[in-house]
């Protein structure tokens, strides 16, 4: 994919909507123009993209969200993701010769939190019903929509994993569609509607959770009824980190937003004359997300047990240790400091005329999550729970009604009480690294958010990829990059692979708060776009 797209930032002064596919951007803009609020806005854009973009999200994965409430210019924070279930085992996993999770397996699916999380955004901050706010997608999947170009692509690659009824084929009939082709979710429609007619109890205590349970149970998995019904959505205290005079917001873990806060705490001490060339520039950020990594990777996971180390890895004093060890001109390896005792996602950001904004991402995950698509329903279940350890001294460790880590983060930014940025990156492990160097690009260099987004990028790959051959600390790089650049970076040591740009460095949405003014860029790596009113 060559990198040729230009587009201007959106502005507007009454609302304004930015995700990756064009007919959830404006299905979000019609619930502003209806008078729905930031968080309306986005949770009709999710459910459209449950439609249109069905590999990458859905009603069978999970929430996160963030929300700037302008009438007491204060943040909050959602976590709408799934735990373990009940009767989840690692020990009967070890002896099936497991030495992690498989997933594409059933016992990598965890319980799917979005739509109660769509139910609790909406409840608290919305002026408009469930219903209402589904509609535009239930409408899509009964009557087609155009399958768009960069969804197409990623359709195709996912489906070799798909598990589908062959009597109920929803994804797959029997190809992938194509770009330019309409496409209809007759069975996806049916369970919109439950949800449409029935609220949150159309998913939790319905026909559908007695089908995910079932089919899971079919498959040799543990969740039960039960678990569906008992799950819940928590709000809680998000946690920032203060970079140049902005306040930076993220979810706190069991999502790893944290090693956002750290990479920033770490890089912000380097001097403006360390940084001044764009070659160290790049070196020291691919070190600084390396060093953030070491500790992160290990320590995120359920909140009740990483909140024991939050307080160190948010320190002043972690972040010194960590800059100390960074060499200047090596690529060097780093190993985790402390340590706990014991890619397909979409993003979704808006801004309404009340002044209150949403930083939402839902995810199933890999590509069509597990891969398992419960008969008659059109969902597909995620495998969040591919990221719990089966080592028993890993925080991360298997554990009935336990979180497992995540790299869902939807991220805010405000400066002297007032919000500055709404904005996201997803992409699998490339989430928090573009988090940072989107940010860099707005903070450091006052970039628009579209200018922002147009910047290239790099991702440094935290482990091995066999699939790929890819080994630890290889830095993926794209080839828009100054040519300067790309040549003497090789010279620090560090294993560089180039690639042209496309979605896997990542999918951002930025929406900038200036006053009324709002100014929104779109990821030109996707299909999306901004939309304002």
């Amino acid at each position: 994919m060559k990198f040729n797209s230009r587009r201007s930032n959106v502005l507007s002064t009454r609302g304004t909507v930015a995700t990756s596919q064009p007919l959830a951007a404006e299905a979000g803009a019609n619930i502003l123009r209806k008078g729905g609020t930031a968080a309306d806005a986005a949770v009709a854009a999710a459910a459209v993209l449950n439609v249109v973009e069905p590999m990458s999200t859905g009603i069978g994965g999970d929430v996160f969200a963030l929300y700037y409430q302008a009438s007491d210019k204060k943040m909050y924070a959602l976590n709408s993701s799934g735990r373990a279930p009940q009767k989840a085992d690692p020990e009967q996993l070890i002896n099936m010769g497991y030495d992690k999770i498989p997933p594409t397996s059933p016992f990598s699916v965890s319980i799917p939190g979005a739509v109660m999380g769509w139910d609790e955004i909406v409840n608290k901050f919305g002026k408009l019903d469930l219903k209402t706010i589904i509609e535009p997608a239930y409408d899509y999947a009964s009557n087609g929509f155009p399958v768009s170009e960069v969804i197409a692509d990623g359709w195709k690659s996912s489906t070799s994993k798909i598990k589908e009824d062959p009597n109920y084929p929803e994804f797959l009939n029997p190809d992938a569609p194509k770009f330019g082709s309409i496409k209809k979710l007759p069975n996806l429609a049916n369970s919109l509607k439950l949800i449409m007619d029935n609220g949150v109890d159309g998913f939790y205590k319905s026909d559908i959770a007695t089908k995910i349970s079932s089919h899971i149970q079919k498959l040799g998995g543990w969740i039960e009824k039960s678990d569906i019904e008992n799950h819940k959505a928590d709000w809680v205290e998000p946690i920032n980190t203060n970079y140049r005079g902005h306040t930076v917001w993220q979810c706190p873990p069991n999502t790893w937003g944290l090693v956002v806060l750290m990479a920033l705490n770490i890089y912000e001490g380097f001097s403006k004359s360390e940084i001044g060339d764009p070659t160290k520039e790049l070196h020291l950020k691919i070190e600084t997300i390396k060093a953030a990594f070491s500790d992160g990777l290990f320590n995120i996971t359920d909140f009740d047990v990483t909140k024991n180390v939050l307080p160190n890895l948010l320190s002043d004093e972690y972040a010194k240790n960590k800059r100390e060890q960074i060499n200047h001109n090596k690529a060097i390896s780093y190993e985790p400091t402390i340590r706990v005792d014991s890619n397909n996602t979409v993003y979704i950001t808006t801004a309404d005329k009340y002044g209150n904004a949403c930083s939402f991402i839902n995810s199933l995950y890999m590509g069509f999550g597990s891969g398992i698509v419960v008969p008659k329903t059109g969902i597909a279940l995620q495998n969040r729970g591919a990221g719990f350890s089966l080592d028993k001294n890993h925080p991360n460790y298997l554990a009935p009604n336990k979180r497992p880590f995540h790299t869902l983060i939807p991220g805010m930014v405000t400066k002297n009480g007032e919000l500055k940025y709404s904005y996201g990156v997803m992409g699998g492990m490339q989430q928090a690294q573009g988090h940072f160097q989107v940010l860099s690009n707005l903070i450091d260099k006052n970039l628009t958010p579209q200018e922002a987004l147009n910047e290239p990028r790099f991702s440094v790959v935290p482990w091995d990829d066999d699939e790929k051959d890819q080994k630890k600390d290889s830095v993926l790089l794209e080839s828009i990059f100054d040519t300067k650049v790309l040549s003497q970076i090789k010279n620090y040591g560090h294993n560089i692979i180039i690639n042209d740009p496309s979605p896997m460095f990542g999918g951002g949405q930025v929406i900038e708060i200036n006053g009324k003014m709002m100014i929104a860029g779109s990821e030109p790596r996707k299909d999306g776009q901004a939309v304002g009113l």
